[in-house]
């Protein structure tokens, strides 16, 4: 037997919907931010994010020359370089206009969109699996376990809306 969940008079569908509104409004400003990153990176100089890491730093390895933090942000900081800013733009462009286009579709209540955005979804966790295997990074962890949830959601959301879909209606547009 199916459970039913209800949060204050709402319906299962309503949940759903609000969740995944929800979740389009975090990872639309997650997309935006890479968006923004990515250019950002096109004009950052690797001798200003040194200097920015040392300055903020150098208290701090005054006082513990041992600081894993500190330390850390050091050697990123001396590892960052002109090609690495590019990459790092071209990565974060590439992926947050990607993103953003799959979630505006996916705003837009476009049913083709829905399966379409899955693949693209599932895609960038396979990224994301190899980066946590390498990095072991708690941020990529949660940004993936998010993505299993969004892509749960999406699933669900293109079912309700395909059930609603009314025959003979007009196709979809952009």
């Amino acid at each position: 037997m199916k459970r039913k969940y209800y949060i204050k008079g709402k319906s299962e569908g309503e949940i759903v919907d609000g969740a995944f509104d929800f979740l389009l409004i975090i990872k639309s400003i997650f997309a935006v931010g890479e968006i923004v990153s990515g250019f950002a990176l096109f004009f950052i100089k690797p001798i200003w994010v040194k200097h920015l890491v040392q300055r903020f730093t150098a208290a701090e390895l005054h006082e513990d020359p041992r600081d894993l933090i500190a330390n850390l942000l050091v050697s990123m900081a001396h590892n960052f370089t002109t090609t690495a800013a590019i990459l790092a733009a071209i990565y974060l462009l590439g992926h947050g206009i990607i993103k953003l286009i799959t979630l505006i579709l996916l705003w837009k209540k476009i049913l083709w969109a829905y399966p379409l955005s899955i693949l693209i979804f599932i895609g960038f966790m396979i990224y994301q699996v190899i980066d946590i295997a390498t990095t072991h990074s708690i941020f990529m962890i949660l940004v993936t376990l998010l993505d299993v949830v969004l892509i749960a959601l999406t699933w669900m959301e293109w079912r309700r809306m395909r059930g609603l879909r009314i025959p003979g209606e007009a196709k979809e547009s952009i």
